[in-house]
């Protein structure tokens, strides 16, 4: 064996180590859900062969040909037996792509398929794609609903100007993709989920319209819009269902995660809330449920966030972010919540449909000002001292 070829096999030993790592549950927690010590996804768990020439002659210093810089934001959906999720992988030139990576269990050896998802191009080709939310719809197909980004060529002056629209591609594989025309809509939208179901014969949409690429500006938080035709999918009417507030953990912006859970009590969505403080934006996660019957009409919305960075997850990209688009539930109850941490890896939390169903229903709401906080922790104070008795 050659010095290249040991150095090969030395390298290839380390990375398999890295993928067949046991994630290991937390023990302490807040009852809700289970973290993990270790991230499910990282950009050292991306394959060799996309970052090594193993060529000796063309790189006999087997240097990384090709860095890649993070796993975020997956889309998630169970693919025969096996937990998949759909990965945004963004390399060192700050390009990103979609990537299948596969777990027997959920929480550990994931392992990324061999070549990330040839992505087709729009009428107008996109500089970057992500955030791919994943739709078993009852149509049939698997659709993948993520965000197109472009430069705006109206501010041809100002290299950060950027225009977004939901990207729509649909598959039967997971492996070959038709690309549909982008939602048409009269704003921009960055955060566009697709309902699992048809709702009165259509197709419905979670969308959050916003005036700018960043800023959400007049955009009153998560909307809701019917679809005649995904082929030609377009909003011609979009109503607020869920909205933003001030002072709370969703100031500044508000959107869907990944499509909602249905449950016998109602719809579970997950969703990001973004407030402003000193270091710039927090991305928080928070839950909500809507009616079964109305999937527009919230019955529950506990107060507060749900999931926030916690030690190491502060750390990254972009500081002070979590954020979700996938999870899983299993046909026993469990659900799995995929989420990034600081737009730099991907990590797993585990509960139940009741758990958080009971969370939910039963998690005191916003009242919106300290007054209200002081009120609802003393009646909880209250209560214990009573069952003390």
């Amino acid at each position: 064996m050659t010095e290249f070829q040991d150095r090969v096999a030395k390298l290839r030993a380390h990375h398999e180590e890295l993928i067949t790592r046991q994630n290991e549950p937390l023990e302490w927690g807040n009852g809700i859900y289970t973290r993990y010590k270790y991230p499910v996804l990282t950009a050292e768990h991306t394959p060799l062969e996309w970052r090594y020439d193993f060529n000796e002659n063309d790189n006999p210093y087997l240097m990384q040909r090709i860095m890649m810089n993070a796993t975020l934001n997956s889309g998630a959906i169970k693919w025969h037996g096996k937990y998949l999720l759909v990965v945004r992988v963004e390399g060192a030139d700050r390009k990103s792509f979609f990537a299948v990576a596969e777990s027997p269990n959920g929480v550990d050896n994931f392992r990324f398929w061999p070549e990330p998802i040839t992505m087709p191009e729009d009428v107008i080709p996109a500089t970057n794609v992500y955030d791919m939310r994943l739709t078993a719809h009852e149509d049939g197909w698997i659709y993948g609903v993520f965000c197109a980004e472009r430069h705006d060529d109206s501010q041809p002056g100002d290299l950060s100007a950027a225009t977004a629209t939901a990207g729509i591609a649909r598959t039967k594989d997971l492996i070959n993709w038709e690309r549909l025309p982008d939602l048409k809509s009269k704003s921009q939208q960055r955060n566009v989920v697709l309902h699992p179901e048809f709702v009165d014969g259509k197709y419905a949409f979670y969308t959050r319209p916003q005036d700018g690429f960043i800023d959400a500006g007049s955009g009153g938080g998560i909307g809701w819009a019917l679809v005649d035709d995904i082929e030609h999918a377009e909003v011609k009417e979009e109503k607020i269902i869920n909205l933003r507030h001030y002072h709370t953990i969703m100031e500044v912006k508000n959107g869907e995660g990944p499509h909602p859970i249905k449950t016998p009590q109602g719809w579970l969505h997950l969703a990001h809330g973004v407030r402003g403080c000193a270091s710039g934006l927090r991305y928080v996660l928070y839950m909500y449920m809507t009616a079964l019957d109305d999937p527009t009409r919230v019955i529950a919305q506990p107060g507060g966030y749900f999931l926030v960075p916690q030690g190491e997850e502060y750390i990254g990209d972009v500081m002070n972010v979590v954020f979700s688009n996938g999870w899983i539930a299993d046909e026993d109850g469990k659900v799995f919540i995929y989420y990034a941490s600081s737009d730099t890896r991907m990590h797993v939390a585990t509960s139940t449909i009741d758990k958080l169903v009971d969370y939910c229903m039963h998690t005191p709401a916003d009242g919106f000002a300290t007054g209200k906080s002081v009120e609802t922790i003393k009646k909880l104070i209250a209560k214990n001292k009573e069952n003390l008795k």
